[in-house]
């Protein structure tokens, strides 16, 4: 049998036809087979200093479990896996390995890299994972504020050293921007719903509408006995670029469209919620969140969705797979572009048309990209004179978001960056005595995989702060 697959590409991941995954929620990428997962797996060169190692934020023994899946041990992948990664499955899908493990992997020097996530998730979809001893409890409690990826991985590192943990999430379901935020046709809900109810089996334990600084403060916390305070809660202020405009009708944040589809499962048929579908949709932005949007917009029923970007094609900041199926799925890129206003449809002969008050077109202008500063990025320049304008029903803003102020305004001494990020040290302490952060709450809107790393580090220095009062 031989040892390695020395094929210069990937196995191609199986895939929904782009015509039909276009008109429904069901999960894009299909997952590998059996033996394409042990053909990919072949192509690891199970290097003696695997870097790709260095390149994951949670430090997967990845030579290891692909080692198993190569044995035909799937359980023994999972274990490896899953002793410093809390949510494999979600990770799998969603992380952007091609800029992490993958990006470091030496089988990329000459051909493409080890197609690690997808392994991942062929590894977490297919094992058998039983919870057969709970851990020994160590008589310390901590809280957790918010079930996003951070949070989730802070829980679960610390469960399993034995502490009494609880999660305190604002909404009625847990996963943070894992629920509300990502797309089913990415990461079906089962999923995140799955990885939950393996920490609650474990004892987490987890209390639905709690907001943290409204319904509980963080003082309170300590009061109740809890002896660190984790804050994990997600960057779910959105930003606007402040154009005329935005007040109208049928102008949604990226954060608003995809909570209402999302979490409120207004994609599903009969759904109750509102949103507005169909017509002419226009996002503007060019991250995985402005793909997510356009996206859930043309499976919502978009007659067309363009996405507007002030950059181009080489700096748009989305993951590559991502900004492919979305071409695949007939979204067009309108490049080097910038909105400057929003239209509204006015009707001065009849005040009482419905139509009144919402989007009717947004006004752009046509940018350039600068000479290279001495970072080497290229500033987007507005051409003189090149304005126009789109017809559009729906605008979606998907250019960033903030954490949300409400914790830092009631705690009293957290300390904050100008935009709102929570700030701490290399070990994730915040300026309070026993409280720790990390996440979206610190960075701002980055990525599930750096979340659950700050998780990861913060879980670990709270380990050892508690451990030394006693």
């Amino acid at each position: 049998m031989a040892n390695f697959n020395m094929s210069l590409k990937k196995n191609e991941m199986p895939m929904q036809d782009p015509v039909l995954r276009g008109k429904n929620f069901d999960e894009v990428a299909l997952g590998y087979t059996k033996e394409q997962a042990y053909s990919e797996a072949l192509r690891c060169l199970n290097c003696k200093n695997p870097v790709c190692v260095k390149g994951c934020p949670v430090n997967i023994d990845i030579p290891g479990f692909i080692t198993e899946i190569k044995n035909g041990n799937l359980n023994g992948a999972y274990a490896i896996i899953s002793k410093t990664s809390s949510l494999p499955a979600i990770c799998g899908r969603v992380c952007p390995q091609e800029t992490q493990c993958e990006q470091k992997c030496v089988r990329g020097i000459k051909g493409e890299p080890v197609a690690i996530g997808r392994l991942e998730r062929y590894v977490a979809d297919n094992a058998s994972v039983e919870i057969s001893t709970l851990p020994e409890k160590n008589g310390h409690k901590v809280a957790v504020v918010g079930s996003g990826p951070s949070g989730l991985t802070y829980a679960g590192d610390l469960i399993k050293l034995g502490y009494d943990v609880t999660v305190f999430e604002a909404f009625h379901l847990e996963g943070g921007v894992l629920t509300y935020g990502i797309p089913e046709f990415r990461l079906p809900k089962r999923i995140v719903k799955s990885e939950v109810e393996k920490l609650e089996r474990l004892g987490v334990k987890f209390e639905r509408n709690t907001v943290v600084g409204k319904t509980v403060l963080i003082k309170e916390l300590f009061e109740d006995g809890y002896e660190a305070v984790f804050v994990g809660s997600g960057a779910g202020l959105p930003n606007f670029m402040n154009i005329p405009g935005e007040a109208l009708k049928g102008v949604y944040s990226a954060n608003e469209f995809l909570t209402r589809s999302n979490l409120m499962k207004a994609y599903k048929d009969g759904s109750a919620t509102p949103i507005m579908k169909g017509g002419k949709v226009v996002v503007v932005g060019g991250g995985n969140v402005a793909m997510d949007a356009a996206r859930t917009a043309l499976r919502l029923g978009a007659e067309k969705v363009t996405i507007v970007y002030r950059r181009s094609m080489n700096e748009l900041p989305a993951r590559k797979e991502e900004v492919e199926n979305a071409i695949e799925e007939g979204i067009e890129f309108n490049l080097l572009t910038n909105p400057v206003e929003i239209i509204g449809y006015v009707n001065p002969s009849d005040p009482r048309d419905t139509k009144n008050g919402f989007v009717k077109q947004i006004k752009c202008v046509k940018m350039e990209l600068s000479d290279p500063d001495e970072n080497g990025r290229r500033r987007p320049v507005v051409i003189k004179g090149s304005e126009f304008t789109m017809d559009a029903n729906v605008v979606i803003m998907a250019i960033g978001t903030s954490p949300n102020p409400l914790i830092k305004q009631t705690t009293k001494g957290l300390e904050v960056n100008r935009w709102g990020g929570i700030i701490v040290n290399d070990n994730g302490k915040t300026s309070l005595d026993g409280v720790y952060a990390g996440g979206d709450a610190v960075t701002g809107a980055s990525t599930v995989i750096s979340a659950m790393g700050a998780g990861k580090i913060a879980a670990k220095a709270t380990h050892e702060y508690i451990q030394s009062k006693n």
